[in-house]
Protein backbone atom coordinates (compact mmCIF):
# COMPACT_ATOMS: atom_id res chain seq x y z
CA UNK A 1 0.00 0.00 0.00
CA UNK A 2 1.10 3.59 -0.70
CA UNK A 3 0.73 5.49 2.57
CA UNK A 4 4.02 6.85 3.82
CA UNK A 5 5.83 9.84 2.42
CA UNK A 6 9.15 11.53 3.11
CA UNK A 7 9.00 15.25 3.74
CA UNK A 8 11.62 16.86 1.52
CA UNK A 9 12.26 20.51 0.87
CA UNK A 10 14.60 22.37 -1.45
CA UNK A 11 16.63 25.05 0.32
CA UNK A 12 19.33 27.59 -0.37
CA UNK A 13 22.37 26.52 1.67
CA UNK A 14 23.27 30.12 2.56
CA UNK A 15 19.78 30.76 3.93
CA UNK A 16 19.93 27.58 6.02
CA UNK A 17 23.35 28.55 7.39
CA UNK A 18 21.96 31.96 8.31
CA UNK A 19 19.16 30.30 10.28
CA UNK A 20 21.63 28.04 12.08
CA UNK A 21 23.84 31.03 12.87
CA UNK A 22 20.93 33.01 14.32
CA UNK A 23 19.97 30.14 16.59
CA UNK A 24 23.52 29.62 17.80
CA UNK A 25 23.96 33.35 18.43
CA UNK A 26 20.71 33.28 20.39
CA UNK A 27 22.11 30.43 22.49
CA UNK A 28 25.20 32.48 23.28
CA UNK A 29 23.07 35.42 24.41
CA UNK A 30 20.52 33.39 26.43
CA UNK A 31 20.78 32.60 30.10
CA UNK A 32 21.30 28.90 30.93
CA UNK A 33 17.88 27.24 30.78
CA UNK A 34 15.87 24.49 29.16
CA UNK A 35 14.80 27.03 26.54
CA UNK A 36 18.45 27.60 25.60
CA UNK A 37 18.93 23.84 25.37
CA UNK A 38 15.91 23.52 23.08
CA UNK A 39 17.32 26.24 20.81
CA UNK A 40 20.68 24.45 20.69
CA UNK A 41 18.98 21.18 19.73
CA UNK A 42 16.95 23.00 17.08
CA UNK A 43 20.18 24.35 15.53
CA UNK A 44 21.69 20.85 15.67
CA UNK A 45 18.71 19.26 13.91
CA UNK A 46 18.79 21.85 11.14
CA UNK A 47 22.54 21.41 10.75
CA UNK A 48 22.06 17.65 10.47
CA UNK A 49 19.51 18.12 7.70
CA UNK A 50 21.85 20.49 5.84
CA UNK A 51 24.86 18.17 6.13
CA UNK A 52 22.67 15.26 4.99
CA UNK A 53 21.51 17.27 1.99
CA UNK A 54 25.05 18.26 1.04
CA UNK A 55 26.26 14.67 1.37
CA UNK A 56 23.41 13.35 -0.76
CA UNK A 57 24.16 16.04 -3.32
CA UNK A 58 27.74 14.77 -3.62
CA UNK A 59 26.52 11.17 -3.69
CA UNK A 60 24.22 12.06 -6.58
CA UNK A 61 27.11 13.52 -8.56
CA UNK A 62 29.53 10.64 -7.94
CA UNK A 63 27.15 7.71 -7.60
CA UNK A 64 28.90 6.63 -4.40
CA UNK A 65 30.01 7.90 -1.00
CA UNK A 66 33.56 9.25 -1.22
CA UNK A 67 36.12 11.19 0.82
CA UNK A 68 34.89 14.75 1.02
CA UNK A 69 36.25 17.88 2.68
CA UNK A 70 32.71 19.24 2.80
CA UNK A 71 31.35 16.19 4.62
CA UNK A 72 34.35 16.12 6.97
CA UNK A 73 33.61 19.72 7.89
CA UNK A 74 29.96 18.89 8.45
CA UNK A 75 30.80 15.92 10.67
CA UNK A 76 33.14 18.05 12.80
CA UNK A 77 30.59 20.83 13.14
CA UNK A 78 27.87 18.39 14.18
CA UNK A 79 30.17 16.77 16.75
CA UNK A 80 30.95 20.22 18.17
CA UNK A 81 27.22 20.95 18.53
CA UNK A 82 26.64 17.48 19.99
CA UNK A 83 29.26 18.09 22.68
CA UNK A 84 27.46 21.27 23.72
CA UNK A 85 24.13 19.43 23.86
CA UNK A 86 25.75 16.74 26.01
CA UNK A 87 27.29 19.32 28.36
CA UNK A 88 24.03 21.25 28.69
CA UNK A 89 22.02 18.07 29.35
CA UNK A 90 24.40 16.67 31.93
CA UNK A 91 24.57 20.01 33.72
CA UNK A 92 20.78 20.16 34.05
CA UNK A 93 20.60 22.93 31.40
CA UNK A 94 23.01 25.12 33.39
CA UNK A 95 26.56 26.27 32.72
CA UNK A 96 28.10 28.22 29.89
CA UNK A 97 28.52 27.20 26.27
CA UNK A 98 31.97 26.86 24.74
CA UNK A 99 31.65 27.16 20.99
CA UNK A 100 35.07 27.52 19.36
CA UNK A 101 35.92 31.08 18.36
CA UNK A 102 35.94 30.22 14.67
CA UNK A 103 32.56 28.42 14.64
CA UNK A 104 31.10 30.97 12.21
CA UNK A 105 33.92 30.30 9.75
CA UNK A 106 33.42 26.56 10.10
CA UNK A 107 29.69 26.98 9.48
CA UNK A 108 30.33 29.01 6.33
CA UNK A 109 32.25 26.06 4.87
CA UNK A 110 28.97 24.11 4.64
CA UNK A 111 28.23 25.67 1.28
CA UNK A 112 26.77 24.76 -2.07
CA UNK A 113 26.15 26.81 -5.19
CA UNK A 114 23.16 24.62 -6.02
CA UNK A 115 19.88 24.29 -4.12
CA UNK A 116 20.03 21.51 -1.53
CA UNK A 117 17.39 18.81 -1.12
CA UNK A 118 16.95 18.35 2.63
CA UNK A 119 14.92 15.60 4.29
CA UNK A 120 12.94 16.09 7.45
CA UNK A 121 14.26 13.89 10.24
CA UNK A 122 11.29 11.59 10.90
CA UNK A 123 12.22 10.49 14.39
CA UNK A 124 12.51 14.05 15.69
CA UNK A 125 9.28 15.06 13.96
CA UNK A 126 6.95 12.12 14.62
CA UNK A 127 8.29 9.49 16.99
CA UNK A 128 9.56 11.35 20.07
CA UNK A 129 13.17 10.54 19.26
CA UNK A 130 15.41 12.73 21.43
CA UNK A 131 19.10 13.34 20.64
CA UNK A 132 20.01 12.90 24.30
CA UNK A 133 18.87 9.26 24.07
CA UNK A 134 21.85 8.50 21.81
CA UNK A 135 24.23 10.35 24.10
CA UNK A 136 23.07 8.27 27.04
CA UNK A 137 23.10 5.03 25.04
CA UNK A 138 26.69 5.65 23.94
CA UNK A 139 27.73 6.59 27.47
CA UNK A 140 26.69 3.20 28.86
CA UNK A 141 27.87 1.14 25.87
CA UNK A 142 31.43 0.57 27.18
CA UNK A 143 32.75 1.42 23.73
CA UNK A 144 36.06 3.29 23.54
CA UNK A 145 37.15 6.47 21.73
CA UNK A 146 38.74 4.24 19.08
CA UNK A 147 35.29 3.18 17.88
CA UNK A 148 34.51 4.02 14.24
CA UNK A 149 31.05 5.59 14.14
CA UNK A 150 28.94 5.34 10.97
CA UNK A 151 25.64 7.17 10.62
CA UNK A 152 23.02 6.07 8.12
CA UNK A 153 21.60 8.99 6.18
CA UNK A 154 19.26 10.72 6.65
CA UNK A 155 18.76 11.21 10.40
CA UNK A 156 21.75 9.01 11.19
CA UNK A 157 23.99 11.87 10.07
CA UNK A 158 23.25 13.78 13.25
CA UNK A 159 22.61 10.79 15.51
CA UNK A 160 26.09 9.46 14.74
CA UNK A 161 27.60 12.79 15.80
CA UNK A 162 25.91 12.38 19.21
CA UNK A 163 27.39 8.90 19.63
CA UNK A 164 30.79 10.18 18.51
CA UNK A 165 30.65 13.05 21.02
CA UNK A 166 29.63 10.78 23.90
CA UNK A 167 32.43 8.31 23.11
CA UNK A 168 34.95 11.11 22.48
CA UNK A 169 35.58 9.37 19.17
CA UNK A 170 36.64 10.81 15.84
CA UNK A 171 33.93 12.58 13.79
CA UNK A 172 31.43 10.12 12.37
CA UNK A 173 31.13 8.99 8.77
CA UNK A 174 27.79 8.79 7.00
CA UNK A 175 26.69 6.38 4.30
CA UNK A 176 23.64 6.45 2.03
CA UNK A 177 21.88 3.07 1.58
CA UNK A 178 20.21 2.77 -1.79
CA UNK A 179 18.09 0.28 -3.73
CA UNK A 180 14.81 -1.43 -2.87
CA UNK A 181 13.60 -0.53 0.65
CA UNK A 182 13.84 -4.18 1.73
CA UNK A 183 17.16 -4.87 -0.01
CA UNK A 184 19.37 -1.85 0.56
CA UNK A 185 23.06 -1.71 -0.29
CA UNK A 186 25.83 0.88 -0.02
CA UNK A 187 28.21 2.23 -2.61
CA UNK A 188 31.56 3.34 -1.19
CA UNK A 189 34.63 4.37 -3.16
CA UNK A 190 37.92 2.55 -2.53
CA UNK A 191 39.41 5.72 -1.01
CA UNK A 192 36.67 6.10 1.58
CA UNK A 193 36.58 2.36 2.22
CA UNK A 194 40.31 2.41 3.02
CA UNK A 195 39.79 5.28 5.44
CA UNK A 196 36.82 3.75 7.28
CA UNK A 197 38.45 0.31 7.41
CA UNK A 198 41.90 1.48 8.43
CA UNK A 199 41.69 -0.63 11.58
CA UNK A 200 39.29 -3.56 11.03
CA UNK A 201 40.13 -4.84 14.54
CA UNK A 202 38.44 -1.90 16.25
CA UNK A 203 34.74 -1.63 17.10
CA UNK A 204 32.21 -0.17 14.68
CA UNK A 205 29.04 1.64 15.76
CA UNK A 206 26.21 1.72 13.20
CA UNK A 207 23.73 4.49 14.02
CA UNK A 208 20.23 5.23 12.75
CA UNK A 209 16.62 5.41 13.86
CA UNK A 210 14.38 2.39 13.40
CA UNK A 211 14.64 -0.39 12.33
CA UNK A 212 11.47 -0.56 10.27
CA UNK A 213 9.87 -3.29 8.21
CA UNK A 214 13.13 -4.87 7.09
CA UNK A 215 16.04 -3.24 8.89
CA UNK A 216 17.88 -3.40 5.59
CA UNK A 217 19.61 -0.04 6.12
CA UNK A 218 21.28 -1.29 9.29
CA UNK A 219 21.79 -4.64 7.60
CA UNK A 220 23.48 -3.41 4.45
CA UNK A 221 26.07 -1.33 6.33
CA UNK A 222 26.86 -4.32 8.56
CA UNK A 223 27.06 -6.55 5.44
CA UNK A 224 29.51 -4.14 3.82
CA UNK A 225 31.73 -4.07 6.91
CA UNK A 226 31.79 -7.85 7.18
CA UNK A 227 32.46 -8.27 3.46
CA UNK A 228 35.49 -6.02 3.97
CA UNK A 229 37.02 -8.00 6.79
CA UNK A 230 35.32 -6.71 9.94
CA UNK A 231 34.38 -9.53 12.31
CA UNK A 232 30.75 -9.75 13.34
CA UNK A 233 31.67 -9.42 17.02
CA UNK A 234 33.02 -5.92 16.31
CA UNK A 235 29.61 -4.60 15.24
CA UNK A 236 27.42 -2.51 17.55
CA UNK A 237 23.99 -1.14 16.65
CA UNK A 238 22.48 2.12 17.89
CA UNK A 239 18.78 2.01 16.92
CA UNK A 240 15.86 4.01 18.33
CA UNK A 241 13.96 1.09 19.85
CA UNK A 242 14.62 -2.31 21.37
CA UNK A 243 12.37 -4.28 19.02
CA UNK A 244 13.29 -6.94 16.54
CA UNK A 245 13.59 -6.41 12.79
CA UNK A 246 10.33 -6.15 10.88
CA UNK A 247 8.62 -8.92 8.92
CA UNK A 248 10.47 -8.14 5.67
CA UNK A 249 13.93 -8.74 7.17
CA UNK A 250 16.19 -11.47 5.79
CA UNK A 251 17.01 -14.37 8.09
CA UNK A 252 20.70 -13.47 7.95
CA UNK A 253 20.00 -9.93 9.14
CA UNK A 254 17.55 -11.16 11.75
CA UNK A 255 20.10 -13.57 13.24
CA UNK A 256 22.85 -10.94 13.41
CA UNK A 257 20.45 -8.40 14.94
CA UNK A 258 19.69 -10.82 17.76
CA UNK A 259 23.34 -11.72 18.32
CA UNK A 260 24.95 -8.27 18.42
CA UNK A 261 24.60 -5.55 21.11
CA UNK A 262 21.89 -2.94 20.58
CA UNK A 263 22.49 0.20 22.60
CA UNK A 264 19.20 1.95 23.30
CA UNK A 265 17.87 4.40 25.88
CA UNK A 266 14.15 4.93 25.39
CA UNK A 267 12.37 8.26 25.73
CA UNK A 268 10.58 6.79 28.75
CA UNK A 269 13.87 6.15 30.52
CA UNK A 270 15.30 9.45 29.32
CA UNK A 271 12.47 11.87 30.14
CA UNK A 272 9.78 10.08 32.14
CA UNK A 273 11.77 8.04 34.64
CA UNK A 274 14.88 10.20 34.85
CA UNK A 275 16.43 10.46 38.30
CA UNK A 276 17.15 14.17 37.84
CA UNK A 277 13.83 16.08 38.05
CA UNK A 278 15.22 18.66 35.60
CA UNK A 279 15.18 15.96 32.93
CA UNK A 280 11.57 14.86 33.43
CA UNK A 281 8.74 15.74 31.10
CA UNK A 282 6.50 16.06 34.15
CA UNK A 283 8.70 18.91 35.43
CA UNK A 284 8.78 20.65 32.07
CA UNK A 285 4.99 20.52 31.74
CA UNK A 286 4.47 21.72 35.32
CA UNK A 287 6.66 24.73 34.52
CA UNK A 288 4.14 25.67 31.82
CA UNK A 289 0.82 25.13 33.60
CA UNK A 290 1.91 25.60 37.21
CA UNK A 291 1.39 23.22 40.08
CA UNK A 292 4.15 21.17 41.61
CA UNK A 293 2.09 18.02 42.13
CA UNK A 294 0.43 16.17 39.30
CA UNK A 295 -0.74 12.72 38.25
CA UNK A 296 0.14 11.21 34.89
CA UNK A 297 -1.57 8.70 32.65
CA UNK A 298 -0.10 7.43 29.40
CA UNK A 299 -2.66 7.77 26.59
CA UNK A 300 -0.36 6.63 23.78
CA UNK A 301 -1.04 3.78 21.38
CA UNK A 302 -4.82 4.01 21.55
CA UNK A 303 -4.97 4.11 25.38
CA UNK A 304 -6.89 7.41 25.18
CA UNK A 305 -9.98 5.41 24.24
CA UNK A 306 -10.28 4.01 27.75
CA UNK A 307 -10.77 7.58 29.00
CA UNK A 308 -13.24 8.71 26.35
CA UNK A 309 -15.32 5.49 26.11
CA UNK A 310 -16.69 3.44 29.00
CA UNK A 311 -17.28 0.30 26.95
CA UNK A 312 -14.32 -1.14 24.96
CA UNK A 313 -16.80 -2.58 22.46
CA UNK A 314 -17.47 1.03 21.39
CA UNK A 315 -13.83 1.92 20.83
CA UNK A 316 -12.87 3.30 17.41
CA UNK A 317 -9.84 1.81 15.64
CA UNK A 318 -6.32 3.01 16.33
CA UNK A 319 -3.23 2.96 14.13
CA UNK A 320 -1.07 2.58 17.19
CA UNK A 321 2.34 2.87 15.53
CA UNK A 322 1.46 6.26 14.03
CA UNK A 323 -0.05 7.76 17.16
CA UNK A 324 2.05 10.42 18.87
CA UNK A 325 3.12 9.98 22.48
CA UNK A 326 0.54 11.63 24.72
CA UNK A 327 -0.24 11.89 28.41
CA UNK A 328 -3.08 13.09 30.59
CA UNK A 329 -1.73 15.39 33.29
CA UNK A 330 -4.01 16.23 36.17
CA UNK A 331 -2.53 19.05 38.20
CA UNK A 332 -3.69 21.68 40.62
CA UNK A 333 -6.23 23.77 38.80
CA UNK A 334 -7.09 21.51 35.91
CA UNK A 335 -6.29 18.66 33.54
CA UNK A 336 -4.04 18.85 30.51
CA UNK A 337 -3.18 16.83 27.43
CA UNK A 338 0.60 16.72 26.98
CA UNK A 339 1.29 15.50 23.46
CA UNK A 340 4.46 15.16 21.40
CA UNK A 341 4.39 17.69 18.57
CA UNK A 342 7.93 17.47 17.22
CA UNK A 343 11.39 18.85 17.85
CA UNK A 344 13.09 21.45 15.71
CA UNK A 345 10.43 24.12 16.20
CA UNK A 346 7.40 22.04 15.20
CA UNK A 347 5.94 22.34 18.69
CA UNK A 348 6.06 26.15 18.68
CA UNK A 349 4.66 26.35 15.15
CA UNK A 350 1.72 24.11 16.07
CA UNK A 351 1.10 26.09 19.26
CA UNK A 352 0.82 29.34 17.28
CA UNK A 353 -1.71 27.84 14.89
CA UNK A 354 -3.49 26.16 17.77
CA UNK A 355 -3.88 29.43 19.59
CA UNK A 356 -5.63 30.91 16.55
CA UNK A 357 -8.05 27.97 16.35
CA UNK A 358 -8.57 28.06 20.11
CA UNK A 359 -9.36 31.77 20.15
CA UNK A 360 -11.95 31.11 17.47
CA UNK A 361 -13.53 28.52 19.75
CA UNK A 362 -12.80 25.41 17.69
CA UNK A 363 -10.23 23.54 19.80
CA UNK A 364 -9.18 23.41 23.48
CA UNK A 365 -7.03 26.17 24.95
CA UNK A 366 -3.30 25.92 24.26
CA UNK A 367 -1.21 26.39 27.40
CA UNK A 368 2.22 26.28 25.77
CA UNK A 369 5.05 23.98 24.79
CA UNK A 370 7.89 22.18 26.51
CA UNK A 371 10.73 20.62 24.54
CA UNK A 372 8.81 18.98 21.72
CA UNK A 373 5.49 18.60 23.54
CA UNK A 374 2.44 20.82 23.22
CA UNK A 375 0.14 21.25 26.22
CA UNK A 376 -3.56 21.90 25.80
CA UNK A 377 -6.49 21.93 28.14
CA UNK A 378 -8.15 18.54 28.63
CA UNK A 379 -11.90 18.80 28.20
CA UNK A 380 -14.36 16.20 29.38
CA UNK A 381 -16.99 15.35 26.82
CA UNK A 382 -18.71 12.80 24.64
CA UNK A 383 -17.27 11.82 21.25
CA UNK A 384 -19.54 12.61 18.31
CA UNK A 385 -20.07 8.94 17.54
CA UNK A 386 -21.90 8.66 20.88
CA UNK A 387 -23.42 12.14 21.23
CA UNK A 388 -26.87 13.47 20.45
CA UNK A 389 -25.79 16.38 18.27
CA UNK A 390 -28.16 16.80 15.34
CA UNK A 391 -26.87 16.18 11.84
CA UNK A 392 -27.70 19.75 10.85
CA UNK A 393 -25.68 21.12 13.76
CA UNK A 394 -22.80 18.83 12.81
CA UNK A 395 -22.83 19.97 9.18
CA UNK A 396 -23.08 23.65 10.18
CA UNK A 397 -20.20 23.37 12.63
CA UNK A 398 -18.07 21.47 10.12
CA UNK A 399 -18.75 24.23 7.59
CA UNK A 400 -17.66 26.97 9.99
CA UNK A 401 -14.58 25.05 11.08
CA UNK A 402 -13.35 24.13 7.61
CA UNK A 403 -14.19 27.56 6.26
CA UNK A 404 -12.14 29.15 9.03
CA UNK A 405 -9.14 26.94 8.27
CA UNK A 406 -9.36 27.64 4.56
CA UNK A 407 -9.59 31.38 5.11
CA UNK A 408 -7.19 31.97 7.99
CA UNK A 409 -4.61 29.15 7.88
CA UNK A 410 -2.47 29.12 4.73
CA UNK A 411 -0.47 26.01 3.91
CA UNK A 412 2.76 25.83 5.91
CA UNK A 413 4.20 22.83 4.08
CA UNK A 414 3.76 20.98 0.84
CA UNK A 415 1.92 17.80 0.10
CA UNK A 416 1.34 15.29 -2.64
CA UNK A 417 0.38 16.67 -6.04
CA UNK A 418 -3.07 15.86 -7.36
CA UNK A 419 -1.42 13.44 -9.79
CA UNK A 420 0.39 11.66 -6.92
CA UNK A 421 -2.84 11.44 -4.93
CA UNK A 422 -4.57 9.78 -7.86
CA UNK A 423 -1.72 7.33 -8.46
CA UNK A 424 -1.85 6.41 -4.76
CA UNK A 425 -5.63 5.88 -4.85
CA UNK A 426 -5.57 3.63 -7.92
CA UNK A 427 -2.67 1.57 -6.54
CA UNK A 428 -4.22 1.06 -3.11
CA UNK A 429 -7.66 0.24 -4.43
CA UNK A 430 -6.21 -2.25 -6.89
CA UNK A 431 -4.55 -3.99 -3.96
CA UNK A 432 -7.68 -3.96 -1.80
CA UNK A 433 -10.54 -4.31 -4.28
CA UNK A 434 -9.00 -5.66 -7.47
CA UNK A 435 -7.84 -4.29 -10.80
CA UNK A 436 -11.35 -3.97 -12.27
CA UNK A 437 -12.47 -1.61 -9.52
CA UNK A 438 -9.24 0.33 -9.79
CA UNK A 439 -9.70 0.65 -13.55
CA UNK A 440 -13.20 2.05 -13.06
CA UNK A 441 -11.87 4.46 -10.47
CA UNK A 442 -9.26 5.57 -12.99
CA UNK A 443 -12.06 6.46 -15.38
CA UNK A 444 -13.70 8.57 -12.68
CA UNK A 445 -10.42 10.34 -11.99
CA UNK A 446 -9.66 10.71 -15.70
CA UNK A 447 -7.13 13.54 -16.14
CA UNK A 448 -6.51 15.05 -12.70
CA UNK A 449 -4.12 17.70 -14.01
CA UNK A 450 -7.14 19.50 -15.47
CA UNK A 451 -8.03 20.62 -11.94
CA UNK A 452 -4.58 21.70 -10.79
CA UNK A 453 -5.12 25.36 -11.60
CA UNK A 454 -8.33 25.48 -9.55
CA UNK A 455 -6.81 24.16 -6.32
CA UNK A 456 -5.29 26.13 -3.45
CA UNK A 457 -3.36 24.46 -0.66
CA UNK A 458 -4.37 25.40 2.88
CA UNK A 459 -3.65 24.11 6.37
CA UNK A 460 -6.07 21.20 6.16
CA UNK A 461 -7.05 19.12 9.21
CA UNK A 462 -6.81 15.71 7.46
CA UNK A 463 -8.52 13.86 10.32
CA UNK A 464 -12.27 14.44 10.60
CA UNK A 465 -13.51 11.12 11.99
CA UNK A 466 -16.42 11.37 14.49
CA UNK A 467 -14.24 10.17 17.37
CA UNK A 468 -12.02 13.21 16.83
CA UNK A 469 -14.84 15.52 17.96
CA UNK A 470 -16.32 16.15 21.41
CA UNK A 471 -19.50 17.58 22.78
CA UNK A 472 -18.48 19.01 26.15
CA UNK A 473 -20.62 18.95 29.26
CA UNK A 474 -21.75 22.52 28.58
CA UNK A 475 -22.79 21.72 25.01
CA UNK A 476 -19.74 23.10 23.23
CA UNK A 477 -18.50 21.33 20.06
CA UNK A 478 -14.71 20.90 20.07
CA UNK A 479 -12.27 19.44 17.55
CA UNK A 480 -9.47 17.42 19.13
CA UNK A 481 -6.10 16.60 17.60
CA UNK A 482 -6.38 19.38 15.03
CA UNK A 483 -2.73 20.31 14.56
CA UNK A 484 -0.80 17.22 13.48
CA UNK A 485 -2.24 15.31 10.59
CA UNK A 486 -1.24 17.49 7.65
CA UNK A 487 2.36 17.11 8.80
CA UNK A 488 2.23 13.41 9.59
CA UNK A 489 4.50 10.65 8.32
CA UNK A 490 2.35 10.12 5.24
CA UNK A 491 2.22 11.52 1.74
CA UNK A 492 -0.88 13.73 2.05
CA UNK A 493 0.38 16.96 3.64
CA UNK A 494 -1.48 20.23 3.11
CA UNK A 495 -4.15 20.02 0.42
CA UNK A 496 -7.02 22.03 -1.02
CA UNK A 497 -9.86 22.36 1.50
CA UNK A 498 -11.79 19.96 -0.73
CA UNK A 499 -9.77 17.16 0.90
CA UNK A 500 -11.33 17.99 4.28
CA UNK A 501 -14.80 18.54 2.82
CA UNK A 502 -14.88 15.06 1.31
CA UNK A 503 -13.26 13.67 4.45
CA UNK A 504 -16.15 15.08 6.51
CA UNK A 505 -18.69 13.75 4.02
CA UNK A 506 -17.23 10.24 4.12
CA UNK A 507 -16.67 10.04 7.86
CA UNK A 508 -20.10 11.42 8.80
CA UNK A 509 -21.81 9.67 5.88
CA UNK A 510 -23.46 12.89 4.77
CA UNK A 511 -26.27 12.74 2.23
CA UNK A 512 -26.04 14.60 -1.07
CA UNK A 513 -28.12 17.40 0.38
CA UNK A 514 -25.96 17.60 3.51
CA UNK A 515 -22.81 17.54 1.39
CA UNK A 516 -24.05 20.43 -0.74
CA UNK A 517 -24.89 22.43 2.38
CA UNK A 518 -21.44 21.80 3.85
CA UNK A 519 -19.70 22.74 0.60
CA UNK A 520 -21.76 25.94 0.33
CA UNK A 521 -20.89 26.97 3.89
CA UNK A 522 -17.17 26.43 3.32
CA UNK A 523 -17.22 28.17 -0.07
CA UNK A 524 -19.04 31.21 1.35
CA UNK A 525 -16.52 31.54 4.16
CA UNK A 526 -13.36 30.94 2.15
CA UNK A 527 -14.25 31.67 -1.50
CA UNK A 528 -13.03 28.27 -2.79
CA UNK A 529 -13.93 25.95 -5.66
CA UNK A 530 -15.99 23.00 -4.39
CA UNK A 531 -17.82 21.93 -7.50
CA UNK A 532 -18.86 18.33 -8.06
CA UNK A 533 -15.91 17.32 -10.24
CA UNK A 534 -13.43 18.54 -7.60
CA UNK A 535 -15.24 16.77 -4.76
CA UNK A 536 -15.62 13.53 -6.69
CA UNK A 537 -11.94 13.36 -7.53
CA UNK A 538 -10.88 14.12 -3.97
CA UNK A 539 -13.28 11.54 -2.60
CA UNK A 540 -11.67 8.89 -4.79
CA UNK A 541 -8.26 9.89 -3.44
CA UNK A 542 -9.50 10.07 0.15
CA UNK A 543 -10.98 6.57 0.01
CA UNK A 544 -7.81 5.21 -1.57
CA UNK A 545 -5.68 6.70 1.17
CA UNK A 546 -7.87 5.57 4.06
CA UNK A 547 -8.09 2.04 2.66
CA UNK A 548 -4.30 1.93 2.37
CA UNK A 549 -3.72 3.47 5.80
CA UNK A 550 -5.96 1.10 7.72
CA UNK A 551 -4.77 -1.89 5.71
CA UNK A 552 -1.27 -1.11 6.99
CA UNK A 553 -2.58 -0.65 10.53
CA UNK A 554 -3.97 -4.16 10.89
CA UNK A 555 -0.56 -5.81 11.07
CA UNK A 556 0.55 -6.99 14.53
CA UNK A 557 -2.66 -6.15 16.42
CA UNK A 558 -4.89 -8.27 18.63
CA UNK A 559 -8.16 -9.77 17.44
CA UNK A 560 -10.36 -7.02 18.88
CA UNK A 561 -8.31 -4.29 17.21
CA UNK A 562 -8.20 -6.18 13.93
CA UNK A 563 -11.98 -6.44 13.96
CA UNK A 564 -12.32 -2.67 14.44
CA UNK A 565 -9.88 -2.01 11.61
CA UNK A 566 -11.49 -4.51 9.24
CA UNK A 567 -14.87 -2.89 9.87
CA UNK A 568 -13.39 0.51 9.08
CA UNK A 569 -11.82 -0.72 5.82
CA UNK A 570 -15.13 -2.31 4.81
CA UNK A 571 -16.93 0.98 5.34
CA UNK A 572 -14.60 2.67 2.87
CA UNK A 573 -14.78 -0.17 0.37
CA UNK A 574 -18.59 -0.17 0.54
CA UNK A 575 -18.61 3.43 -0.59
CA UNK A 576 -16.66 2.75 -3.77
CA UNK A 577 -19.51 1.34 -5.92
CA UNK A 578 -21.54 4.50 -5.41
CA UNK A 579 -18.58 6.62 -6.46
CA UNK A 580 -17.63 4.67 -9.58
CA UNK A 581 -21.20 3.95 -10.63
CA UNK A 582 -20.86 0.18 -10.33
Amino acid sequence: MLVYGDVEHIENAAAVRASISRMMMACIEMQPSRQRHETLVRAFILTGELVQGLADQEFGRKGADDISELQDAGAKFLRMQAREIMRSWRNGFSGSLSFPEDWTTKLESLASADPVRMKRAEGYAFYALYPESYIEAASISNLTPKTVVIGIRSIGTGLAALVSAALDAEPAYSLRPTGHPFERYVRVTPALSKRILADPETDFAIVDEGPGLSGSSFGCVADWLQENGVASDRLHFFPSHTGELGPQASEQHRTRWRDRPRHVVSVDDLALKAQDPKHRLQTWAADVVGGARSSWRDLSGGAWRAVRYRDPSHWPPSYMQMEKRKFLMEAEGGAWLVKFAGLGGSDSDKARRGSLLSEAGFIPRIAGTCYGFIIEEWLDGTPFDHSAVSRRDIADHLGRYLGFRARHLPARNGGASIQKLCEMAIFNIAKAAGSDTAEKLGCVISTPERLAGRLRRVDTDNRLHPWEWLTTTNGRIVKTDALDHNAAHDLIGCQDIAWDVVGACVEFELSSKERDRLADLVAQEADCDLRDDVLKLFEACYLGFQIGLWSQARASVDDAERERIESTIKRYLDRLPQLIGA
